[in-house]
């Protein structure tokens, strides 16, 4: 009846489409095209991010100071510009999948499509991330550029996953 009535209730009983229809009157292209454009919101950010990191790893080997660099960070460069490409790519994906599938009623496979996109994105903008604060930070601290690396990476996968599962965990656990 929780559900039924608005009241915090015990709806975990609900799938997605049910509770979408009790708690907000959506029907499933309602709730898919406001996933869709959840996902779009979402996307837009990431983007951005990984799109000024990707160009600023582009210029970086036109610089005088490229030459300088050993070949280990060479190597952590060329992965990290890999990465931030693979990134932006799959980040972006889903607008291509949106105009292959335009007007083909494909919403709901658009939406779980784009979301694997974006956790794949995400994890490799992490990684991207990394790589870059590795490099410059090699140039400053040495060896010391791999303990702020991994810390970094600790801390992003923190924020971006381990704590979101955590409470998706206890919710499940709760019901």
């Amino acid at each position: 009846m929780g559900a039924r009535t608005g009241r915090a209730g015990d709806d975990r009983h609900l799938d997605h489409s049910e509770w979408n229809q009790a708690m907000r009157g959506e029907t499933e292209a309602q709730a898919a095209d406001r996933h869709f454009s959840e996902l779009l919101q979402e996307l837009r950010v990431a983007q951005t991010g990984v799109q000024i990191l990707f160009a600023f790893l582009l210029g970086l080997a036109f610089t005088p100071r490229f030459a300088d660099l050993t070949g280990a960070q060479q190597g952590i460069y060329l992965v990290t510009l890999v990465l931030s490409a693979t990134s932006a790519g799959l980040l972006i994906g889903p607008v291509g999948y949106h105009r292959t599938v335009f007007r083909q009623r494909l919403k709901a496979q658009l939406v779980a499509t784009g979301h694997r996109y974006a956790v794949a994105g995400l994890v490799l903008l992490l990684l991207a991330l990394v790589g870059a604060v590795h490099l410059a930070a090699s140039l400053v601290v040495g060896p010391w550029a791999t303990l702020l690396a991994a810390g970094l990476a600790g801390l992003f996968a923190t924020l971006w996953f381990v704590v979101p599962l955590v409470h998706r965990v206890r919710r499940g656990r709760d019901g």
